[in-house]
């Protein structure tokens, strides 16, 4: 069987709009969709005295299967096929668990219990950080006309993003945005002074690694038209600025400046807190489809 796209539900409204875009999602790719919602039932600050250990697990679990249901509800019209689980764990822990055996993992950008000025919650950050799988956080609706963009740096991680774009733009009969953004601290140079570089050539130089990059790609996938993009500046104020109308960004999880044993590098994490559409961060281990 095709391993499904997890969607966390919690019954806050983010948690609705990434459901929506998981079934639509798994329609596409014509897999299950598995809607999980996960509680930890409190051990005090509940009066005893009126309620009873049993009547407070019945109540979270009644709550939490009408959340399940009403979801359920709204996307079996879309998806393919839809599972609910009920689980009685804490939701990052759920989740991240679920993301073993997931083709996808999409959460919502802040649960329920997230404050209002917060750009993100510590569920997104902790599943999108620590998933097995691609994980999705979704904040706002995305254009239904836009570009898929990904970033590109050259990195393993990186090979990992591209196919995932290229597989969702094709999906999604949209155009590609590929972004590969530069900076004079990420080039080894054995001159003494950067004012003897000469910065056209790095320039064009940075152009033809996207283009060795996506070349295979593009064989693959014929009918996905490619929007090239080198960008001397930093790569997480780039991607943002090429994706202000995108659909989808995706990004590698750790990109050629990250650190061994790091799980989520700096630009990924920079785009978790900021992108405003749907941002999918690739780890470089897939599930088997």
């Amino acid at each position: 069987m095709s391993a499904p796209i997890v969607v966390g539900v919690d019954g806050s409204d983010t948690a609705v709009e990434a459901a929506g875009w998981a079934a639509a999602e798994a329609a596409r790719h014509r897999v299950p969709l598995k809607l999980v919602h996960a509680y930890v039932l409190p051990t005090h600050s509940y009066p005893e005295l009126v309620l009873t250990g049993p009547e407070v697990q019945r109540a979270f679990e009644t709550q939490g299967r009408q959340w399940l249901d009403d979801v359920a509800g709204t996307v079996r019209a879309v998806a393919p096929e839809v599972e609910t689980s009920l689980v009685v764990a804490p939701p990052t822990a759920a989740l991240i668990a679920e993301s073993r055996t997931a083709r996808l993992v999409v959460v919502g950008s802040r649960g329920l219990g997230g404050f209002s000025g917060l750009l993100v919650g510590s569920v997104a950050v902790a599943v999108s950080t620590h998933g097995a799988c691609p994980v999705v956080v979704v904040r706002d609706p995305a254009p239904g006309d836009g570009p898929v963009v990904v970033g590109v740096d050259g990195s393993p991680v990186s090979e990992e993003a591209i196919a995932f774009a290229f597989e969702e733009a094709s999906l999604r009969d949209a155009p590609l945005t590929a972004v590969l953004a530069w900076t004079d601290f990420q080039l080894d140079s054995p001159f003494g002074s950067w004012a003897t570089v000469d910065w056209s050539q790095v320039e064009a130089d940075q152009r033809q690694l996207l283009a060795e990059r996506l070349a295979g790609w593009q064989e693959r996938y014929p009918d996905v038209r490619v929007d090239r993009r080198v960008v001397r500046g930093g790569p997480a104020r780039a991607l943002l600025q090429a994706a202000r109308d995108a659909r989808l960004l995706v990004v590698g999880s750790r990109g050629r400046g990250g650190f061994t044993g790091m799980l989520l590098g700096s630009t990924s994490q920079s785009l978790v807190y900021h992108a405003t559409c749907p941002l999918a961060v690739v780890r470089p281990r897939h599930v088997t489809r």
